[in-house]
């Protein structure tokens, strides 16, 4: 079959932020690419994904993209019905997370998985442009916290991988996606910057909210905060700006933010950052693109890749509408920490890698990770003032300084986002949909869904139905005193949580991914940690408490907390990683810290997937700038070629 292969110097299979990245260093480098994309190409505009965002009646995060996530009848598509599926958060509810008819991923649990992506050109574009860079201590974590511990849940990551050695890849990185951000206002918790250093453009400005949560936090005890752990008295919390890969003025002939609220999932004026603006400069080098094209095989002769096979297809149900295969010098595998172990996993090679290629370490779909994110919603008293949610970026501040220090020998970390959104965020924790819709349900009907409708918080006999001025007085008065707090909170890798081959399979007849996923109890105690933060953010804003568990919820746990006993939850923060992970050691690991397989030399398998360990930071800004260090790595080895 080589022989009728498409030919070319770099084969990349995905065109996310990792593969949009590589095939524009190499294309404008006059090196030639091919990229196979699972799902549809770069559309001309989004003005189709806006009217699927603005049509759908579920506005979740995958609303704007292909495929349909219903059929005709409104009910959700069967998986085995779509060539490239994906998960999605309809299908991540009590009664469907299991459900192989109704869900992607097959998952076996004991816990869900509840985070999701997308496959068209361009990835996950549904992100929403937090460019954080990791703190020094989240490459060292054995190191720095558990070298007296035989059993330390956290690696390192390689020698050569450190918040030093790759401070250059971080600037480039920045750069390519259009960074807000103030250096003097990262540089925090040991994070340094090379001297003279400045971010493309000026941070984004805070909120009314961001800046409250500051004012809240300034005076504090160390009493208050002594469970903090940080080995130190904490009687300040700072609220810093998030670096976002969000215009705050116009670059590179993207327009400045206008204050949407819509970052997830789509930004209406492109003012985000999305993969499909490198992928475009990449085909413009002369890479070029292969839309619907599902990866299906690695092929290997004599320890070396010798060509990728794929399958094509037209419709979004399918069926294949031809087959086809890619030769390269160098072969690189961007397809995301959930499809890219899927794919080595299916690479079986008539039996010659039965156990998937790359896989000579047994490590390839295990150490599935996330940040499980907490979540809790607040409403400040009547008293203060109003911080009007419902405008600017979705998160603009956050709280990023507790994310480091000695509790890490025990526990995970967290980092805090402050929401714009108000109750936006599916209402209060509950399965009744968002605001600010539901509240004014409530006051016009006279039912109290969200809770709001109450003596306690309307002033108002319970259950009021209201009209006119009243109702709008009355929802200006409530809704303006909204606000949600999040909590990322740090995870660790776990052998037995993996990505697996299922034999459920969609239209195309390839396995689709199985999972296996828990939450350690060195994680739990993390978002035990955030559970007391929000207690105290709350009770220094005065403010009333919202969050609650949903009934049946499969991600919940109970634990005791000074006594009490508490429900918790978590949710998926999108941040997939872990499962090919990098590292010095062969056995032990996928990848080399180029993200060089250990076992095949002209491949590389690229993203988040490489993490040994997850920090606490979004993985995106890092991903990046692994991606343009190997991509530096792919043309010296295509030198050394000749």
């Amino acid at each position: 079959m080589a022989d009728n292969c498409i030919k070319c110097d770099v084969a990349i299979v995905g065109s996310g932020f990792a593969g949009a990245l590589i095939a524009n260093e190499l294309s404008r480098k006059g090196i030639s690419v091919v990229i196979l994309e699972a799902g549809p190409g770069v559309p001309p505009n989004i003005n189709n994904y806006m009217k699927r965002f603005y049509k759908a009646d579920i506005k979740g995060p995958e609303s704007p993209y292909p495929p349909e996530l219903s059929d005709s009848s409104g009910n959700l598509r069967n998986p085995a019905d779509v060539a490239a599926g994906r998960p999605t958060v309809q299908t991540l509810g009590a009664a469907n997370w299991k459900d192989p008819q109704q869900a992607y991923l097959v998952q076996k649990g004991p816990r869900p998985f509840t985070s999701t992506y997308e496959r068209v050109a361009g990835g996950t574009s549904h992100w929403l442009g937090t460019s954080l860079r990791f703190v020094p201590n989240d490459f060292r974590m054995k190191t720095s916290y558990g070298k007296n511990q035989s059993n330390f849940p956290l690696p390192d990551w390689p020698k050569a991988i450190s918040s030093e050695n790759i401070s250059a890849s971080y600037e480039k990185a920045e750069s390519e996606l259009g960074v807000s951000a103030d250096v003097k206002e990262q540089s925090f918790l040991g994070i340094n910057f090379s001297k003279g250093y400045a971010y493309p453009m000026p941070r984004i400005p805070p909120s009314l909210l961001d800046q409250r949560m500051s004012e809240a936090l300034t005076r504090l005890t160390d009493d208050e905060t002594r469970f903090l752990g940080m080995g130190k008295p904490v009687t300040e919390v700072k609220v810093r700006s998030l670096p976002a890969a969000r215009n705050s003025q116009p670059y590179r002939n993207r327009r400045a933010c206008a204050g949407n609220t819509n970052c997830i999932p789509i930004c209406p004026i492109q003012a985000k950052y999305d993969p499909t603006i490198t992928l475009n400069e990449a085909t413009n080098s002369g890479a070029k693109l292969i839309d619907h094209a599902v990866a299906s095989e690695i092929m290997i002769e004599n320890d070396r890749v010798s060509q990728v096979n794929f399958i094509r297809y037209k419709d979004e149900g399918g069926p294949k509408t031809a087959d086809g295969c890619v030769t390269a010098r160098i072969y690189v595998i961007a397809a995301n920490a959930i499809e890219t172990p899927r794919l080595l996993l299916m690479s079986k090679n008539q039996g010659r890698t039965d156990n998937g290629v790359a896989n000579s370490s047994d490590m390839v779909g295990r150490n599935l990770m996330d940040h499980p994110y907490y979540v809790a919603w607040g409403l400040l008293p009547p008293t203060a003032r109003p911080v009007f949610p419902y405008r600017g970026p979705l998160i603009t501040s956050g709280i990023g300084d507790l994310c480091d220090g000695p509790f890490r020998a025990k526990r995970a970390a967290f980092r805090v986002d402050i929401g714009n959104e108000g109750w936006n965020y599916v209402i209060a924790g509950s399965a009744f949909g968002a605001d600010p819709h539901v509240t004014t349900i409530d006051f016009v009907n006279g039912i109290n869904t969200s809770g709001l409708n109450n003596q306690e918080f309307s002033q108002l006999k319970d259950n009021t139905a209201l009209l006119g001025a009243s109702l709008a007085q009355k929802l200006n008065d409530l809704i303006s005193r909204q606000f949600r707090i999040g909590f990322l909170v740090e995870q660790t890798p776990d052998r037995d949580n993996r990505v697996t081959l299922s034999k459920f399979t969609d239209a195309l007849r390839l396995p689709r991914p199985e999972i296996a996923y828990d939450i350690s109890d060195y994680t739990k105690q993390g978002i035990v940690a955030a559970f007391r933060m929000k207690n105290l953010i709350f009770n220094k804003l005065g403010a009333a408490d919202f969050t609650e568990r949903a009934d049946g919820d499969p991600a919940g746990f109970d634990e005791m907390i000074e006594g009490k006993p508490v429900q918790l939850t978590y949710g998926g923060a999108g941040h997939i990683m872990g499962t090919y992970r990098m590292g010095d050691n062969p056995k032990t690991s996928v990848v080399d810290s180029f993200q060089r397989s250990h076992d095949h030399h002209n491949l590389y398998l690229v993203g988040s997937g490489t993490f040994p360990t997850s920090g606490t930071a979004n993985p995106t800004l890092t991903l990046c700038a692994l991606a343009l260090r190997s991509a530096d790595s792919i043309v010296a080895d295509l030198k050394s070629q000749g």
